[in-house]
């Protein structure tokens, strides 16, 4: 049996779901695109390759195995993207709890049915059908409950908005003994600079007590004066609006002092290694087309 256990983003990693680019499929259609970025790609006939995601997805894996991380991997769907493991399910505390997601992505979660298979089943939740969320939108950080969503009235004319109030009201009850605090996430169908797909689109915790941050992120700038008060503002990297559109947030922890970034974030991997930081740096850029980078294509099942 697999003993789930996820308090933060930080803590020692001890196994993973880390997504795959294997038979990832034919470049999208204009219409059938999810996300402004992956629309932008498609465009200007940049999207990325499924060769060179594979290799870059494979990387990960390596810093993972150097690491002594047990890493699953999804079962094989031909012509399926398979990459953001994040998406499609989280685990909190002993819980592993499966999104519901954008119905055109359904199949994705019976591709680790060999991992949720061993855990114990009265651990697996599924949340009622009105209750959208996605792994990026929720994250665990010891008391509290992070989680990115969008309240407006026109939620459902955005394809960007993933987490809905339901969502965050079903996590409090289930989550009793934690502050679940939400987040007002900008959204935009069209323009990826204005758009946070999800909260780990502009804010991630590290380490123990420090975060990267983008403001514009937050539709509520209180909401973002709250993350910057309770890090301090020393212990944020603040990041610009290009470094939101290059995923500079999405890096993942793989402790609390050894983070997987991205290598042309040059900027964010400087200060990460003046604050004492162990960076372990891969080539991720292809990955970022589609509005996704490390966070969104790991899920954690445990950390010490």
């Amino acid at each position: 049996m697999l003993k789930l256990h996820v308090q933060n983003e930080t803590s020692k990693l001890r196994a993973v779901i880390l997504g795959s680019a294997k038979s990832n499929g034919a470049i999208p259609k204009l219409e059938d695109c999810y996300d402004p970025k992956s629309r932008q790609h498609v465009l200007a006939g940049t999207y990325p390759k499924e060769e060179d995601m594979i290799l870059e997805m494979e990387a990960v894996a390596e810093v993972f195995k150097k690491y002594n991380v047990k890493v699953y991997r999804p079962q094989l769907i031909e012509n399926y993207n398979q990459i953001f493991s994040r998406d499609i399910a989280f685990v909190i505390e002993d819980k592993f709890i499966k999104a519901n997601i954008l119905p055109d992505r359904a199949q994705e979660i019976e591709a680790i049915n060999h991992v949720i298979s061993q855990i114990d089943p009265k651990n697996v939740i599924e949340l009622a059908e009105e209750c959208h969320v996605e792994g990026g939108d929720v994250m665990p950080w010891n008391e509290y409950l992070f989680v990115g969503t969008y309240s407006g009235e026109d939620y459902s004319s955005y394809i960007t908005a993933r987490t809905n109030t339901a969502a965050v009201l079903a996590l409090q009850e289930l989550f009793p003994n934690k502050i679940v605090k939400s987040f007002e996430l900008r959204k935009d169908n069209i323009n990826p600079k204005e758009n946070a797909l999800h909260l780990d689109c502009c804010f991630q915790p590290i380490g123990t007590n420090k975060a990267i941050l983008h403001k514009n992120g937050f539709l509520i700038e209180s909401e973002y004066e709250w993350l910057l008060n309770f890090f301090g503002k020393e212990n944020v990297f603040e990041i610009t609006k290009d470094e939101m559109y290059n995923m500079n947030s999405n890096v993942f922890s793989i402790s609390e002092n050894v983070i997987i970034s991205e290598k042309n974030f040059t900027r964010l991997n400087t200060w990460l290694r003046e604050k004492g930081f162990m960076v372990e740096e891969v080539k991720y850029s292809e990955i970022a087309k589609q509005e996704g980078l490390l966070r969104c294509s790991t899920m954690p099942l445990i950390r010490e």
